[in-house]
């Protein structure tokens, strides 16, 4: 590891040193840059295409695989959340259906209770004005009764007190005569 850090701190003279070491031995090597990491480029890429070609492909279909799986389950969900949708509406409808309905029997029902409230309201005031005509009526009566009363004893003051006044004994005996004579009876 020190001799790598070494030559790449200092590459003019490693290379230097390197050359005259295989020039030594006879084995020589290209430092030029261009050159050598073409070739070196072209080599990587023959091996990744001779060994990665199977294992890239291998992961490459595993990939398809996948997606169309996910692309397979997606569907199913979309079809499954369509038919979800389309039951959810049904029952939305339904529902409001079911809403109207109510709502119909609710106003029907509002409908036969006012009409039922107005009727008990009319037989209440018709009642009422039977009860108010007879209390009237008896209080009448009552009047009537009272006011006949009233007559007959002022009526009746007002002739003893005329009585008394135009009546002495001798007209008085005449009378009580008339009277007992008129009941069949005699003196």
């Amino acid at each position: 590891m020190g001799s790598f850090l070494w030559l790449a701190t200092e590459p003019s003279a490693a290379a230097s040193q390197l050359a005259e070491a295989v020039e030594a031995h006879g084995i020589g090597l290209n430092f030029n840059l261009l050159e050598t990491n073409l070739i070196n480029l072209a080599i990587v890429i023959a091996v990744l295409f001779y060994f990665g070609r199977q294992f890239l492909g291998k992961v490459l279909t595993e990939r398809r695989e996948a997606i169309a799986v996910a692309i397979q389950e997606a569907e199913a969900k979309r079809q499954q959340a369509a038919i979800a949708l389309a039951e959810e509406q049904q029952k939305l409808t339904q529902a409001q259906a079911e809403v109207e309905k109510i709502r119909a029997s609710a106003t029907e029902t509002a409908k036969a209770a006012r009409a039922a409230i107005l009727a008990k309201a009319a037989d209440d005031v018709k009642r009422m004005q039977e009860n108010a005509v007879q209390d009237l009526t008896s209080a009448q009566e009552r009047v009537m009764g009272e006011l006949r009363q009233r007559i007959a004893t002022l009526a009746l003051t007002q002739v003893e007190s005329q009585l008394k006044s135009q009546l002495d004994a001798a007209k008085q005996q005449q009378l009580i005569d008339r009277s007992i004579a008129l009941l069949g009876g005699s003196r």
